[in-house]
């Protein structure tokens, strides 16, 4: 290929994209791979140490959904660990093994968190209504986004790498959307606990330690995506400028 034709390719565009994608891709990466060692290193700690009361995860749970006058929401058991979650479909809240029947503050944490994501769809919280109309979307787009990338860059085509783009752009939004809804969940959570005086101020800094580092991780996707994000428009910038000049 003769060097010309590499450039309008987006040779020195995608080149130089890959650099400032790599340079920042390292501290992303270290904070990720941080916030995955405080959850897990956080979770097994307190995980370990029983709040005073005995309460359990499950417990805790139905202490949230009451405190918020939520009573319609079912509460089971499920498989794992760290697979706690809410599932609107079957308004469900599901806790692992390790929360569902523990005494243990990591899992009062957890289960009043997942508690919190409950209350937001009763009470109509903004963001989660938000998330929830966007997640067919942005299904679509993280299915297809690479594959029109990848024609975009092999066939040369501006218009196929833009709409790839533009689709990938839907799962950065999504987990920019997310980030609202996991700390206010971990507020409601925290500020019921501290309320309702189900766990003491000693607890409550631990269950606290326990949310952040899981709230750190949803950080650090949204910036990983972000960083591949600008790292695609780079290359379409510059390939169209390269067009632009030979024109």
């Amino acid at each position: 290929m003769p060097v010309d034709s590499y450039i309008y390719a987006g040779g020195y565009g995608t080149f130089l994209a890959n650099n400032i994608y790599c340079l920042l891709v390292i501290p992303v990466f270290l904070l990720s791979l941080w916030a995955q060692i405080q959850v897990s290193g956080n979770f097994r700690r307190y995980s370990a140490v029983q709040n005073r009361r005995r309460l359990t995860g499950v417990q805790a749970a139905e202490a949230v959904l009451r405190a918020h006058g939520v009573y319609d929401v079912g509460i089971r058991p499920c498989r794992g660990s760290l697979t706690d979650h809410y599932d609107p479909r079957d308004n469900t809240i599901y806790l692992s093994e390790d929360v569902f029947n523990a005494p243990t503050i990591a899992a009062v944490g957890v289960a009043a968190h997942e508690a919190g994501h409950a209350v937001q769809y009763a009470v109509g919280y903004g963001p989660i209504r938000l998330r929830s109309a966007i997640i067919p979307a942005t299904q679509f787009g993280s299915r297809f986004s690479f594959i029109l990338l990848l024609l975009g860059m092999l066939f040369y085509s501006q218009q196929l790498f833009l709409v790839g783009i533009l689709l990938f752009s839907l799962t950065t939004f999504f987990q920019l959307v997310t980030l609202p809804v996991e700390f206010n969940a971990s507020h409601r959570a925290i500020e019921t606990l501290e309320g309702q005086m189900l766990l003491d101020e000693e607890e409550i800094g631990g269950a606290k330690k326990v949310l952040r580092a899981a709230a750190l991780t949803y950080v650090a996707a949204l910036l990983m995506s972000i960083l591949q994000l600008l790292r695609y428009v780079l290359i379409f910038l510059s390939r169209n400028n390269r067009r632009g000049g030979r024109e």
